[in-house]
């Protein structure tokens, strides 16, 4: 049996029957079962996800009962087959159907034959399979052709119209820059590219100099991130941070702040003087907050357990600046989860942007007057971005808008990112 395709059918059954992010699921499944070639399973994995619904498409034409009878073992094997017939030039189509047809033999025993026909015909018929009508319905069209919910789809045509939404659905489907923040504590962008240089990364200086995209391998274990000169973030958190310019000897407070991205770069910027505090409801990421401290020179970050969604009296007109970085939908990385395209449906948006607002004001009662609020999603939706900000101005006359961007993949290389920031008068 292949390691390999053993290894990647594993990470998309947990996504498939458990739910699991894969990204996790991924570097779990590659740690433990050590595949021989990790990017090969990562390759077949992001695949499957980023066109499962299109497979999904071509596929029922080859099913006469429809997939909905199919049973998830099989079907994932069939998603990875044709995956691998239509878009993995370098694998053989023999090959695709012969090893489906072995892993269907150990994960579903008595259906090998029915992988093997549904994945021949494929191989025979894909491409003459057609798409819905572009014209007729537009949104069936891009939820098909892109492999997202209709809901997705539909959402994006209103905010963007046709072709904004088009090129924010191909952007979903591309790897995502690899960006890290100096650390500017131990060291500058140009001593850091030199560093990575001899380390054998590339390394292109952005935002100022303030982060370097980067590329190569293996990032988080080379000796420069050992020695913490550097974390791993996306442009668009750091262009948040500096919005809300967060000065030494201030009191910051981050009422969602696992994994700690953002409370680490606004202690860097108060050059390590002053007080951050970083909230959580899960201790063990509140232990992952302290030990990335610890490597980056860190002292003034203080981790406490808190729920965003229910006021801390204590807290309560203590900081200078407050950042609600909330849970979202997560549309605007989906490059990094492509299950999310699968899942996202209008419910949930509107389920989310409750709990947003309700963070959202209880963060906004620990502000200072005079201090700067920045509420931020990794999400591109209006009802959980500027719906909530609207909302909340309305009822909240003693704060005031001072910036609102939307970050979109294709225009400014970066995660969908969405970030107000708001100051109390």
């Amino acid at each position: 049996m292949d390691r390999n395709r053993k290894a990647a059918y594993d990470v998309l059954f947990a996504v498939e029957t458990e739910g699991a992010y894969s990204n996790i699921a991924l570097n779990d499944t590659v740690r433990r079962e050590k595949p021989p070639e990790e990017a090969f399973v990562r390759a077949l994995v992001y695949g499957v996800l980023e066109n499962q619904i299109y497979l999904d498409y071509k596929l029922a034409s080859f099913v006469r009962s429809g997939l909905r009878k199919v049973s998830p073992q099989a079907l994932i094997l069939l998603r990875m087959g044709a995956y691998q017939i239509e878009f993995m030039d370098g694998v053989p189509d023999y090959a695709a159907v012969g090893e489906s047809v072995r892993l269907a033999k150990k994960v579903c025993r008595g259906r090998d034959g029915f992988v093997n026909g549904v994945l021949r015909s494929y191989q025979r018929s894909a491409a003459s399979v057609r798409l819905p009508e572009e014209e007729k319905d537009p949104v069936k069209y891009l939820s098909v052709r892109y492999s997202c919910t209709e809901d997705i789809a539909a959402l994006w045509m209103k905010m963007f119209g046709r072709e904004g939404a088009e090129n924010l659905l191909k952007a979903a489907a591309g790897a995502p820059p690899l960006t890290v923040r100096v650390n500017s504590l131990r060291t500058d962008a140009g001593q850091l590219a030199e560093r990575l240089r001899e380390e054998g990364f590339s390394a292109v200086p952005r935002l100022d100099g303030t982060a370097l995209e980067v590329e190569g391998t293996g990032i988080l274990s080379c000796r420069a991130a050992e020695e913490g000169l550097f974390s791993v973030q996306d442009i668009s958190s750091m262009i948040m941070i500096r919005a809300l310019d967060p000065k030494p000897g201030e009191t910051v407070l981050d009422v969602c702040a696992a994994p700690g991205g953002k409370s680490l770069a606004a202690a860097e910027r108060m050059e390590n003087r002053g007080r951050v505090i970083s909230c959580d409801i899960y201790d063990h990421k509140l232990a992952l907050i302290r030990k990335t401290a610890e490597r980056l020179g860190i002292s003034i970050i203080e981790t406490h357990r808190n729920d965003a969604t229910k006021l801390r009296e204590e807290y309560v007109g203590i900081a200078d600046r407050v950042i609600a970085d909330v849970p979202c939908s997560g549309l605007g990385v989906i490059r990094r989860k492509p299950e999310l395209k699968l899942r996202i449906t209008q419910k949930e948006i509107d389920n989310l942007s409750e709990i947003q607002y309700r963070i959202l004001e209880n963060a906004s009662l620990c502000l200072k007057k005079d201090g700067t609020l920045v509420y931020s999603t990794c999400t591109v939706s209006e009802a959980e971005n500027g719906g909530v900000i609207r909302r909340f101005l309305e009822k909240n006359r003693n704060f005031f808008l001072k910036e609102e961007k939307q970050l979109l993949p294709y225009i400014d290389n970066s995660d969908g990112f969405y970030f107000c920031t708001m100051q109390r008068i």
